[in-house]
């Protein structure tokens, strides 16, 4: 296991360098690029097949920093040189524990005042050079990709918010415990919770911005796919105890030619630090299991890929709005709810039955996938209708105006 890119670089290529990166963070981050890229490329085919348009927003220019600009741009300034000097000049315990250290009050408040003072400068500089006499209004025109920058900061920072919010009430007890821990821990996220908060919110801000939540949807449906198989890479390669129940079993015949981790594995060196204790370690994460289990984010990796390869291959034949999305949605509904019946999770005592958040969250899943295929399919027309389909084929010339 590598919990840090440094743990990688040292056992792969025997490089010590100490860089204040955990692996499940770098993957979490990936994740998110992933998904935009693939957005973006669906965004553009969209825009060129006359299926969405550009925006014309209006802005004014020429006017000199506003004293809100200033003051927020200072107190960022203040905030990262605050943080980042400190780190500078105590580099490796900013390395050894990167989380309590950007937490703490700790910092360094001469560095602090001296980037603020250059934030706040260059601000004023930039707006100085676009000063008019008078400030006029400017047409700007905006098309669907261009706006997957602030899709990728709406998603990544509502996803972690709804990520966290379901997991803690799954993990409610840690919450009362230590409910500062459990809020501001980089570790314990819900995939289905930054599924539910990151969707609404990106539908939300695409609506305002002329972009139908329906085309974003199926927009979205195949980078999402991939996008969670990325970032379960990073708890696997890290071991932040996503994994199985225990495996005892031998591994089948059939499956001899895979790597006996596929099928069972212990994660030495996990980020948690869960199991015995490894003898002559000297790391700062020296356990490993005591009993062998399945390697469940391994296995959902594998499965959103395929089903990453299923929508991308569809997305070009399937003409129906709303169905490429409810494909995805039963299909990753399934996935969840199989690999949790060998998934260490906390269940719920349901009429007498345990069951857990992500079973309960993909069932929903599944029937409302279901019922969508059936009736986006049954009611193409009427939403052929509301998305004004039924007309003249759309003039790609056109632009529409922000709300």
């Amino acid at each position: 296991m590598y919990p840090t890119l440094t743990d990688f670089f040292r056992d792969v290529f025997g490089w010590n360098i100490p860089l204040p990166i955990q692996t499940y963070g770098f993957f979490v981050a990936l994740a998110f690029l992933t998904g935009v890229y693939f957005i973006a490329l669906e965004l553009k085919r969209k825009e060129k097949e006359g299926l969405l348009l550009p925006i014309i927003k209006k802005e004014l220019i020429g006017k000199p920093a506003t004293i809100t600009a200033l003051l927020l741009s200072a107190l960022g300034g203040f905030v990262i040189g605050f943080k980042l000097i400190e780190a500078v000049f105590h580099y490796m315990d900013f390395v050894n524990n990167p989380q309590d250290f950007i937490l703490s009050l700790r910092g360094n408040f001469i560095g602090g005042i001296v980037i603020a003072a250059i934030s706040t400068y260059l601000t004023w500089k930039d707006k100085d050079k676009l000063k008019l006499d008078k400030p006029i209004w400017q047409t700007k025109t905006i098309h669907p990709h261009e706006m997957s920058g602030n899709l990728l900061i709406i998603a990544a920072v509502f996803g972690l918010l709804g990520a966290k919010l379901f997991h803690n009430l799954e993990n409610i007890d840690d919450l009362i415990q230590d409910p500062i821990g459990a809020l501001f821990s980089f570790s314990g996220l819900s995939y289905f919770g930054g599924l539910v908060v990151g969707i609404l919110t990106v539908l939300w801000y695409g609506n305002k911005n002329g972009i139908k939540p329906i085309y974003l949807l199926d927009t979205a449906a195949p980078g999402l796919a991939l996008a969670y198989g990325v970032g379960r890479i990073g708890c696997q390669v890290s071991g932040d105890g996503c994994w199985g129940v225990p495996n005892l079993n031998p591994k089948p015949d059939w499956l001899s030619f895979l790597p006996d981790w596929m099928w069972a594995y212990e994660y030495p060196n996990n980020v948690i630090n869960a199991g015995k204790v490894i003898e002559n370690c000297t790391s700062s994460h020296c356990h490993v299991l005591d009993t062998p289990v399945f390697p469940t984010p391994f296995y959902e990796t594998s499965m959103m890929v395929i089903i990453f390869i299923i929508l991308w291959s569809l997305r070009k034949h399937i003409k129906i709005p709303g169905i490429l999305f409810s494909i995805y949605f039963t299909l990753a509904g399934f996935e969840r709810f199989f690999i949790e019946k060998i998934r260490i999770n906390n269940e719920y005592n349901i009429f007498g039955y345990g069951i857990t958040q992500a079973e309960i969250i993909s069932t929903i899943l599944i029937i409302i996938g279901i019922i969508g295929i059936f009736f986006f399919y049954k009611k193409q027309d009427l939403v052929n209708k509301w998305l004004g389909l039924d007309k003249n084929p759309t003039d790609k010339t056109k632009t529409k105006q922000a709300k």
